[in-house]
């Protein structure tokens, strides 16, 4: 129960600070090409959830890439990524509750995971390896460590959790633990997300990301 307690603590504080086409950068598909917004009454089962029709790829190296490119490749690098978060979400929710997954949802879980590590390498290599047009090689990097550094918060949740359980006698390991970890994760705070917002609306890229679907 302590353990918990304390993953929906961390998870609301991330919550806080974070989520609130025919070019030749293809979209990779995955294995099942479905839709991650599904809504959920029963108990969770693998196969209700789904993963995002396609991630972020690129084999492109030492190009000069076009405007109308670019804010492709960024609309859909935030697209798969808001739908990897939403599907591994759904684990970890179930896992916080002290509830053992499966063998087939681990099976999806781990693939989710790779996944989003897939796509934020695709990504960071093609924002790295090619030449952006003007006024975005600042915010695209921003836009990759923000995500990647949400992705390595989720992943170092488990043993934060752990050692904050067997410490939780001492509410000063407690805050110290708690203010250590947000402090080493400064990619992630809420005025980054703000300064990626401003950009997206600048530029006029349309994405589901940080909730942005139903606002349009």
């Amino acid at each position: 129960m302590k353990r918990t307690f304390f993953s929906l603590l961390l998870i609301f504080v991330l919550s806080a600070c974070s989520h609130n086409g025919s070019m030749e950068t293809t979209n990779k598909q995955t294995s099942h090409g479905e839709d991650v917004d599904t809504v959920n009454e029963k108990p969770l089962q693998a196969e209700d959830i789904k993963l995002p029709a396609s991630i972020f790829s690129s084999k492109k190296s030492n190009t000069l890439i076009s405007e109308k490119e670019m804010k492709q490749s960024i609309k859909v690098y935030l697209d798969s990524s808001e739908d990897l978060y939403n599907a591994s979400n759904q684990f970890e929710e179930k896992i916080d509750s002290d509830q053992k997954l499966n063998n087939k949802e681990l099976e999806k879980f781990k693939q989710i995971k790779n996944l989003a590590k897939e796509n934020d390498e695709n990504f960071s290599n093609y924002i790295s390896n090619n030449t952006l047009p003007k006024g975005y090689k600042e915010n695209s990097k921003r836009i990759s460590r923000y995500v990647m550094g949400i992705n390595e918060f989720i992943d170092g949740l488990d043993q934060v959790i752990d050692d904050m359980v067997d410490e939780a006698g001492d509410d000063s390991i407690f805050d110290d633990k708690i203010d250590s970890y947000i402090s080493g994760n400064s990619n992630i705070s809420g005025r980054e997300q703000k300064k990626i917002e401003s950009f997206l609306d600048e530029k006029k890229i349309d994405t589901k990301a940080f909730g942005r679907k139903d606002k349009s």
